[in-house]
């Protein structure tokens, strides 16, 4: 038993040496006579070598197991790569592709016909640089945090944070990417948490523009704020379509996307949220609300402070 527990942790060289030594206890402690490593008759020899025979197909057939299970590993891991750098290539060759050709041709007009173009023309060819140059700009953001969760390079950075203040910015970054009802609900009485103020923004904004996308124009999105007992609470919800009962849960995986939906997106934006709230030592979860919409739940282990925010 010894032999196979250490074959399955060790090289085969390392194993032969210990079933050697395993030959030589059980020489020294159970054959007469004992306390000796003479072998005192000719059964007792032939069981010595018989073990020690045993012990060495034991060592290497565990290392011959340990090998072809490390070549099916290795394996399935190329596979896995060769898989997510496909989804990647086919995700980007879509996602860079369009709001590049957005500003090549946008530019091009405003450059050939300057002097030709009404100010209301321009104005719009400029609007649709802007967009195309801020999708840019969301899509490498995702790619560089996917790649900071896949490293395990992520290193977090606690201060204190005033969730208030933090939400009304992201809120305030959407501009006019949103058409949705803001509704903000923050818990009276609420401390501040010590969190990393850049990643918990991140968390929150990839959660909003996931909701802003697939619910229609003039639905309600309610951030609620809250602590219990020592996590930080944030609900955020809608009231939209829901998602499917049978995609629930793979909206969390890299790339991975609602089905029969036309919406552009590499489908980062959940999988980053739930990497870097779990970076943070906390949960995310996604839910369907019997009335309508869904609900995500990030519940964060925080320190908190006893000064005191007023709620809106």
């Amino acid at each position: 038993m010894a032999v196979s527990l250490l074959a399955m942790l060790f090289d085969i060289l390392p194993v032969l040496v210990i079933a050697t030594v395993s030959a030589l206890v059980w020489n020294f402690f159970f054959i007469p006579p004992i306390f000796t490593f003479h072998v005192g008759t000719g059964g007792d020899t032939l069981m010595l070598i018989m073990y020690f025979v045993v012990a060495l197909i034991n060592a290497v057939l565990m290392s011959r197991i340990r090998r072809v299970e490390k070549i099916a590993r290795d394996k399935k891991e190329k596979e896995n790569t060769i898989k997510l750098y496909s989804t990647i290539f086919n995700s980007l060759s879509h996602e860079l592709k369009t709001p590049i050709s957005t500003v090549i041709a946008a530019a091009d007009t405003l450059a050939l016909n300057l002097y030709k173009l009404s100010d209301e023309t321009k104005e719009e060819l400029i609007s649709e640089i802007e967009k195309a140059g801020i999708r840019l700009k969301d899509q490498v953001e995702n790619l560089l945090n996917m790649s900071r969760i896949e490293s395990g390079l992520i290193k977090i950075q606690p201060d204190w944070c005033d969730l208030s203040e933090l939400i009304n910015h992201v809120v305030a970054n959407l501009g006019n990417k949103k058409s949705q009802v803001i509704i903000f609900d923050i818990e009276k009485n609420l401390p501040l948490f010590k969190l990393d103020n850049v990643l918990i923004e991140i968390v929150i904004e990839n959660i909003f523009r996931n909701a802003i996308t697939y619910t229609p124009e003039g639905s309600e999105i309610k951030i609620k704020v809250s602590k219990k007992r020592d996590n930080c609470i944030i609900e955020i919800s809608d009231n939209g379509p829901g998602f499917p009962k049978n995609e629930i849960k793979y909206v969390f995986e890299k790339f991975y996307r609602l089905r029969n939906t036309a919406t552009g997106g590499t489908g980062l934006g959940l999988s980053i949220a739930k990497g870097f709230t779990e970076a943070h030592g906390g949960k995310i979860a996604l839910e369907n609300i019997p009335s309508g919409g869904a609900k995500f739940t990030i519940s964060i282990p925080a320190e908190s402070t006893s000064l005191i925010i007023s709620g809106e």
